[in-house]
């Protein structure tokens, strides 16, 4: 990689302070800016780490913690930008820079909370806490602060000191090969059908979306299919080519477990190994008792024994699911065992069958544009907020757009960039993420920049973007991090928005995809992209009785992967695993059956090996043990749109972040702790 022109002015030193909003300058940043501007960034950091342990003032909160939470202002700003374009829109030449990086910023890091001049500030700091007038926001700051040393290991002695640094090295490497291998893997794979008839039961929307990828990668008239999930969940769902759904299936089951330059095994098994011997360096007996300390479940146990309570509801549901799905099968001559990828194509059919349902039916109430202003008005709704597009606002890429977002008084709020389309250079999933955090300085609100990135199907020709129903539910659910992001009202950037426990975190995400399809929020947004009309009730009532068919499989697969997590993360020190072994021993153990893969598979579960999940895949369902009873809140008033129960919602968990417990301020909302009841309900498993 070269050096940028020294004479040539790096855009990311400098505050962005010609942009909109103070927004990263993405037209003038370049891949060489990087690499410098992490040195300078480390460098600044450690500067100012250096003159907080080399003052001769007393340590009290105001010249220690204080100066340690803004010390690494400009490196944040470099990070937030580098990392966010390393998911959203990489490059050889920036998965290069992340390789090279990641060690290093570890290294940064343990130098900081290794360093014993500065742990003895904070620690100082810490036991004299009750001789000073701190506010509960100071408080739990000082507290986190604290813990963070501790979990850092400023206690260890120089020789497990050392070890410490080794294996923080070892793991920043291998979880960012985990996910670049992944997303090689995935990108890699493509199904080219040339003949029409093996397309048969597939979508028209779906066909033309596959013709245009085939002629953009080099295949005109023929029909290209990826391991995407806008390609191959539609393909396994309507596909009629039974060997063809095999054939996708397997490789989507498969991925980065070919044995081959991307295979994620040996990754996955190092990383499990150094988490394990981390843990026990510091005292703990697993990984998931030191990730835990810090969540509302607090240990292993609690985790389980929710996820076992629905482990024992949902199986025989999913296994009387696979039954119906059998007896359908069979009744059209196929006089064969219902196969894993079999599941999604008789699914559909079973619930067409009940139900009269067809979700294709619904895509044409789901253009793309009217979903996010149905989103922004139910927003508005519930909290008096607005959002205005900004035209002159700089992006990472053409298809990124720009809002600014304001109070009902006209006020500044904060920027929310959209990012919709798949594309090569983003890796799967969706995703919030924020390029500003809020915070608060001399009394001044500092604004935060948010972004949403999904993976929608992105338009062909002139025709426009239809979405699922499951497509619509995660801009809603993404809408909600992002709300907890813009709302954020605290003091301190490391309190802020989504900085809370992860089983805590979803909280926000999982209770706005409740408005997603209640009729009072259909009624805003669910218009026909031709004709304009409103979804016919018929069409609501029958997604709703529909919603609940299928939510064994839903919940089985979920669980199967959350109890996988749980599996590696209680491996104690010096414990060893062949992933593909250990994997199959736990789902054997807990009676998966054949026929459902977990969620995640080991070599692509990037949510626990690179993304920041590990021993916490279980709080999408915790948390919607605490949304589910949320959204009852409102639902007991009469009114989905109640502005007291939105206003206790907005000032008790949106505007909070981490600045208290979090089950204290969720009692502060509903008045009580949550009850599982409405989760049950919800998902069809109280019977």
């Amino acid at each position: 990689m070269t050096s940028p022109d020294n004479n040539t002015k790096n855009p990311l030193l400098s505050p962005f302070a010609e942009t909109p909003f103070q927004v990263p300058p993405f037209d003038k940043i370049r891949t060489e800016h990087f690499m410098p501007a992490f040195e300078k960034g480390m460098k600044e950091q450690s500067d100012r780490i250096a003159a907080i342990y080399l003052q001769r003032s007393a340590p009290v909160f105001e010249n220690t913690i204080i100066p340690l939470e803004n010390a690494g202002a400009l490196l944040n700003r470099i990070c937030s930008v580098f990392f966010n374009l390393n998911s959203a829109n990489t490059s050889p030449d920036i998965e290069q820079i992340a390789q090279e990086i990641a060690p290093r910023l570890s290294q940064h890091g343990d130098d900081i909370y290794m360093n014993q001049d500065l742990f003895h500030r904070v620690k100082t700091v810490f036991d004299q806490q009750d001789q000073h007038a701190l506010t509960g926001e100071q408080k739990r700051l000082l507290d986190d602060t604290y813990k963070s040393f501790i979990r850092s290991g400023a206690n260890l002695d120089e020789e497990q000191q050392l070890r410490m640094r080794e294996i923080n090295q070892q793991l920043s490497i291998a979880t960012v090969k985990f996910g670049q291998n992944l997303l090689a893997e995935t990108n890699r794979y493509e199904l080219i059908i040339d003949n029409k008839a093996d397309l048969t039961g597939l979508p028209a929307s779906l066909i033309s979306s596959a013709s245009q990828s085939a002629k953009d990668n080099g295949h005109e008239g023929k029909w290209r299919f990826t391991l995407h999930n806008p390609s191959v969940m539609p393909f396994l769902e309507f596909a009629e080519n039974r060997t063809l759904r095999e054939q996708i299936y397997k490789a989507y089951i498969n991925r980065a477990n070919q044995g081959d330059e991307s295979d994620n095994n040996s990754i996955v098994q190092k990383i499990v190994t150094l988490r394990a011997e981390r843990a026990a360096l510091l005292g703990y007996t697993s990984h998931a008792d030191y990730v835990l300390e810090n969540s509302m479940a607090k240990n292993p146990q609690r985790v389980y024994e929710l996820l076992d309570q629905l482990w024992e509801a949902a199986l025989p549901i999913a296994k009387r699911e696979q039954s119906e799905m059998e007896v359908l099968m069979n009744s059209e001559g196929g006089n064969s065992t219902l196969q894993a990828w079999d599941w999604f194509y008789y699914a559909d059919k079973v619930r067409k069958a009940k139900y009269n349902y067809d979700s294709e039916a619904l895509k044409p109430y789901f253009k793309l544009e009217n979903v996010r202003d149905g989103i922004f008005a139910v927003a508005q709704k519930l909290y008096g907020i607005t959002f205005s597009a900004i035209t002159d606002i700089p992006a990472y890429h053409e298809d990124v757009v720009g809002y600014e977002v304001k109070e009902g008084d006209g006020s500044h709020t904060g920027v929310l960039y959209l990012d919709y389309f798949t594309r090569k250079s983003k890796r799967g999933g969706a995703w919030m993420t924020s390029y500003r955090r809020q915070s608060s300085q001399d009394g001044q609100r500092i604004s935060p920049v948010i972004s949403i990135v999904c993976n929608f199907p992105k338009p062909v020709d002139s025709q426009p973007v239809l979405l699922t129903p499951d497509e619509v539910e995660t801009f809603f659910h993404e809408f909600g991090h992002a709300l907890h992001g813009l709302l954020s009202n605290v003091t301190y950037e490391s309190q802020a928005g989504t900085a809370v426990p992860r089983d805590f975190v979803e909280l926000p995400s999982q209770i706005m995809e409740h408005w997603a399809f209640e009729p009072d929020a259909l009624k805003l947004y669910a218009k026909h992209f031709q004709s304009g009309e409103i979804i016919p009730a018929e069409l609501v009532t029958k997604m709703k009785e529909a919603s609940k068919f299928n939510q064994g499989f839903g919940t089985v697969e979920y669980l199967a992967a959350s109890l996988l997590d749980m599996s590696y993360h209680t491996l104690k020190s010096g414990e060893t695993v062949q992933p593909d072994v250990f994997e199959k021993e736990q789902m054997e153990k807990i009676g998966l059956i054949s026929q459902i893969a977990p969620r995640y598979r080991s070599t692509y579960f990037q949510h626990i090996f690179s993304g920041g999940y590990s021993a916490g895949y279980y709080s999408y369902i915790w948390s919607e043990v605490l949304d589910s009873d949320g959204f009852a809140a409102f639902l007991e008033k009469g009114n989905i749109f109640d502005q007291e129960t939105a206003t206790s919602f907005r000032k008790n968990i949106l505007e909070k972040g981490d600045t208290e417990d979090p089950m204290t301020l969720y009692k502060a909302f509903r008045g009580r702790e949550p009850e599982v009841s409405y989760l049950l309900k919800n998902r069809g498993l109280d019977e």
